[in-house]
């Protein structure tokens, strides 16, 4: 029996990362960016006002709120006329004199030899001539040319993840497209004389085709550009030609269904000549049964996963979302891993790794992480409580007890909103 290790090692070396494309910026959110994106100008392009106000020199203010008494012996008051209005977007120059002040928009060019902003609320807000009663510093409320980034520095490095904030500071620096990993291309095929669509009514015998949707959803959280085929016909001719046709289009094809026995047999006896697929049994459950290999001109990665739901979705976790992430250009492309006490006991079987359904969650007064399994006492098949999951607690081979208390490792899964 190999390892889960064993079988990862040789899952991911197949791993075929599409070439990096140039797309718009608006499509590239949640891709890995191939490039280093080198501004040609700074941002912002121009000193601008960084709130409503009236712009002015602040030598000319710096008396304001000051006690300081004239000769008489009465307080100095520092008034200045409003010669001009400048708004967002103006490209008109307007040159500031010295003892004048203008009034600006947020965003609006700064006049020539002003150097700061006077908030409205330091003013009486006049129109023609304001009175100001507290002073500003040079630089006060003024975004500077270049305060954001430079000309020649790297706005989004290659690597980054692209997110609202990237994809925000790339318009920002006038950038329309920008060279991304794609989402490597996967398609999804059921198999089973048993299995129909979820349009139709099940007649005696038959069953809605549960796998091609499920893996179609998890393979999409994972990253992928999915291509969910549905069921196909085990007649060998007819598989094949799917087959064949899929890794003409895919990085990645995931096969579910008669995974063991004849049934296996008679599906890799439809794809020969198109490479090895390997049925192995891995030291792993569920899902200890399933097949891999590299099929077409392109050796394409292909998977064979069981017919049953639960067990095709913790191997689709284990071996394919791994690749896929891979394929995507992530660094870490293993879920995260915590430590968690158990709050029941568990039973895993001995000799394979148990990745069993799970509910983490944590304890308000110790900040501790907490696990309870599900589909424990003979419902391990059941999907109705992998769809309650939101992790899964991974169980050493060596392990068949853990006591309630005890630490376990924990892996996330997608957290549900």
């Amino acid at each position: 029996m190999r390892s889960v290790e064993d079988q990862q090692i040789k899952v991911t070396a197949a791993a075929v990362a599409p070439r990096p494309v140039r797309v718009a910026i608006s499509e590239a959110q949640g891709l890995l960016c191939a490039e280093d994106v080198v501004t040609e100008r700074p941002l912002p392009g121009f000193d601008q006002a960084a709130i409503d106000g009236y712009a002015v020199r602040s030598v000319d203010v710096s008396g304001a709120g000051v006690d300081v008494l004239d000769d008489d012996g009465d307080p100095v008051e520092i008034t200045l006329p409003v010669v001009g209005e400048v708004a967002a977007g103006s490209r008109q120059p307007i040159r500031l004199q010295p003892r004048q002040t203008v009034r600006v928009d947020t965003g609006a060019p700064l006049p020539t030899l002003a150097d700061a902003v006077l908030p409205v609320e330091y003013t009486d807000a006049g129109r023609a001539r304001i009175a100001v009663y507290e002073a500003v510093q040079s630089g006060d409320y003024v975004r500077r040319a270049g305060d954001d980034v430079q000309s020649g520095d790297v706005a989004v490095r290659a690597g980054t993840i692209i997110g609202a904030a990237q994809v925000g500071l790339l318009a920002a620096v006038g950038r329309d497209k920008v060279l991304v990993h794609p989402r490597p291309r996967l398609s999804v095929i059921s198999i089973g004389e048993e299995l129909i669509d979820i349009d139709r009514t099940p007649g005696p015998g038959q069953v809605y085709d549960v796998n091609s949707y499920a893996l179609a959803a998890a393979a999409r959280d994972a990253g992928a550009d999915v291509n969910r085929v549905g069921i196909v016909s085990a007649d060998p001719e007819r598989l094949r030609d799917v087959v064949e046709g899929q890794l003409v289009r895919s990085e990645v094809v995931v096969i579910a269904g008669g995974v063991g026995g004849w049934a296996s047999e008679q599906i890799r006896g439809a794809l020969t000549g198109l490479g090895e697929l390997e049925i192995a049994r891995v030291a792993m459950h569920p899902g200890s049964v399933q097949g891999f290999g590299r099929l077409g001109r392109d050796e394409v990665p292909t998977f064979l996963l069981p017919s049953n739901p639960v067990g095709a979705l913790v191997v689709f976790e284990v071996m394919v979302r791994p690749l896929i992430r891979i394929a995507l250009g992530r660094r870490h492309p293993m879920r995260r891993i915590v430590r968690a006490r158990t709050i029941m006991p568990i039973t895993s079987v001995e000799g394979r790794r148990g990745y069993l359904r799970a509910q983490l969650m944590r304890d308000e007064q110790t900040a501790e992480y907490l696990v309870q399994p599900l589909g424990v006492n003979g419902s391990a098949h059941l999907l109705s409580t992998l769809a309650e999951a939101n992790s899964l607690i991974v169980v050493d081979p060596e392990i068949t007890e853990v006591r309630t208390g005890d630490e376990v490792r924990v892996a996330f899964l997608a957290q549900r909103g």
